[in-house]
């Protein structure tokens, strides 16, 4: 027997609606089918969905399974790019961080940045003076958060972990940190909740013509088995490190092609790396690297390599963890981190668009559109931090083409002044307010003030949702041996966001593979029993998911 609160999550975009929504797409033409479930792919669909399109999108994975979950997790304007020139880029992304953080202050935080300068190094009084001035005036910064320039006193005060010889100031200046799985999920959420489709483990096999002309994509159900042929009036592929696979599909992978580099990022519990501060730093071979505080522990990264392997399945190697700890033991010189110091870490692509004779550290981050003749659009490069203005340049794309077919226009794209799902709290002024106000209601429901506070933050708007499944949630809590906070989230997870395996809610839903490891291990096996009966898996399914999350959790920390 279903709770009223689960009763009313089904038919929205559940898991367990799955297969049902496969068959309803099979049935009709839609305007636009979006193929790819990242922060692209998401915001692209977004955009379509609230200027009047019929819109569908089908990820292979799981929605940001692939780069949108493994990234720095900053909303940040490219500091770095201004030594390759990239005014546009710096412009651009970095007045998109206030429009990302006010359409959802639940995902995105402003997280002031320490930039140390030594004698000797890239980087010194004047030069990184010159730079933050320039990133303030060129991302339009606002005025409470421009850079402030200071002495190495004043610097080791705010890092005291920071190495001091040589140390002759610093630059603080503001980036935004943020849950890139939550900010894609949150963003595809509120697109769904307008009315457009999105299907994870639905993987694109073949592609459809009339003619000459692109008309549709044959689907697999990675879960269910079933194969659906899709119909749409215009396709994008935003896929990713995959967008040159699908451009092979339709046979027209020529001209610019992608290049993808690996970034990994280590993972250390807050009392063996005591972070006070975030701190962007260069290491000696020239690369800058970011450490960064977040829920009691410490993440640094990230290195920048190329990479030839599995798309599907990056991971730490040796090189990666050894130039981590080196960069970490170079900066923080007294807390000598080793191997088994590393709680947890996680590998991510870039599909960048390929420059010859370019280092990976100095290829351009600016996103491309390719459109081929059979109208396929493919969109590759890009930044988290831009991917509203990139769907927004898609979607004016596709509104040019239906002009060319005597169709009208569409208007304009409206996701600026767009909350996403969950942001709907008065903007960055009333979020704090609200965070207080849904703690108690949290309280109300039977969590601890921590668990509700935790909730009120993590899920915005949407906490009441939350607040509402852990009323009911008490038995099947209990049941499960769950806390009623977990047993809540994984309903929510399942019922509300799609969640289809245990690696799903872990890492995409919660982050806490990443971030609680421990907290993953102790309690992997109730909540994979507890997905089991909501889903109803068979025996095998459930192995085989078990299976999968502990091969993740093994290479979180091993090379």
């Amino acid at each position: 027997m279903r709770t009223s609160a689960e009763q009313e999550y089904i038919g929205a975009w559940s898991a367990l609606e799955r297969e049902r929504m496969l068959q309803s797409l099979a049935g009709e033409t839609v305007d636009l089918l979006v193929i790819g479930g990242g922060i692209t792919g998401a915001g692209i669909a977004l955009d379509a969905v609230t200027r009047g399109l019929r819109t569908a999108l089908v990820e292979m994975q799981d929605f940001a399974a692939g780069t949108s979950s493994r990234s720095t997790k900053l909303i940040h304007g490219g500091l770095r790019y201004l030594k390759q020139l990239e005014f546009k880029v710096v412009a651009e992304t970095g007045r998109e961080r206030a429009v990302v953080y006010e359409n959802g202050p639940h995902v995105t935080t402003p997280e002031w940045m320490l930039l140390p300068f030594y004698s000797g190094g890239q980087l010194g009084p004047f030069t990184s003076r010159l730079g933050l001035t320039l990133y303030d005036y060129l991302a339009r910064v606002k005025k409470d958060e421009w850079h402030k320039m200071l002495n190495a006193r004043e610097t080791l005060e705010r890092e005291p972990l920071l190495r001091s010889e040589g140390l002759r100031g610093g630059g603080y200046y503001v980036e935004y940190r943020t849950d890139d799985a939550r900010l894609t999920l949150e963003v595809l959420k509120r697109a769904v909740e307008l009315g457009a489709t999105a299907v994870n483990y639905a993987a694109v096999t073949g592609l459809r013509y009339d003619g000459t002309r692109l008309s549709g994509a044959v689907v697999q159900d990675r879960i269910g088995g079933g194969e659906y042929e899709l119909r749409a009036r215009h396709i994008i592929n935003a896929t990713g490190p995959w967008v040159d696979d699908i451009r092979e599909m339709d046979r027209s992978k020529e001209g610019k092609t992608l290049r993808l580099t690996k970034g990994v990022h280590l993972v250390f519990d807050q009392e063996r790396f005591p972070l006070r501060q975030a701190v962007y730093f260069d290491t000696p071979d020239g690369r800058m690297v970011f450490a960064i505080p977040r829920d009691g522990k410490t993440y640094i990264g990230t290195t920048d390599t190329d990479y030839a392997g599995d798309p599907g399945h990056p991971r730490m190697e040796e090189d990666d963890l050894s130039y981590l700890l080196d960069a970490a033991n170079y900066m923080f010189p007294s807390l000598g981190l080793t191997p088994r110091d590393v709680e947890s870490s996680w590998a991510g692509l870039r599909p960048l668009i390929r420059q010859e004779g370019k280092n990976p550290s100095d290829i351009s981050r600016k996103d491309e559109i390719f459109l081929s003749p059979s109208g396929l659009i493919s969109i590759a490069g890009g930044k988290l931090t831009g991917y509203r203005k990139m769907a927004e340049r898609v979607v004016d794309l596709v509104s040019r083409r239906s002009q060319a077919d005597d169709l009208p226009a569409l208007p304009a794209s409206r996701t600026r002044t767009l909350a996403i799902s969950g942001g709907d709290v008065g903007g960055s002024a009333g979020y704090e307010a609200y965070v207080r106000q849904q703690t108690e209601a949290g309280i109300v429901a039977g969590l601890g003030p921590d668990e509700a506070e935790r909730i009120a933050r993590r899920y915005g708007s949407n906490a009441p949702r939350l607040f509402e499944l852990a009323v009911g949630s008490r038995d099947f809590a209990d049941r499960h041996g769950l806390p009623l906070a977990l047993a809540a989230e994984l309903r929510y997870a399942v019922l509300a966001e799609m969640a289809a395996t245990p690696a799903d809610f872990w890492i995409r839903r919660t982050g806490r593979l990443f971030f609680d490891r421990p907290g993953v291990l102790r309690w992997k096996d109730a909540v994979s029993a507890a997905m089991a009966e909501l889903l109803r898996w068979s025996g095998g399914q459930r192995e085989s998911y078990d299976r999968e999350l502990d091969r993740l959790l093994a290479e979180a920390v091993e090379p």
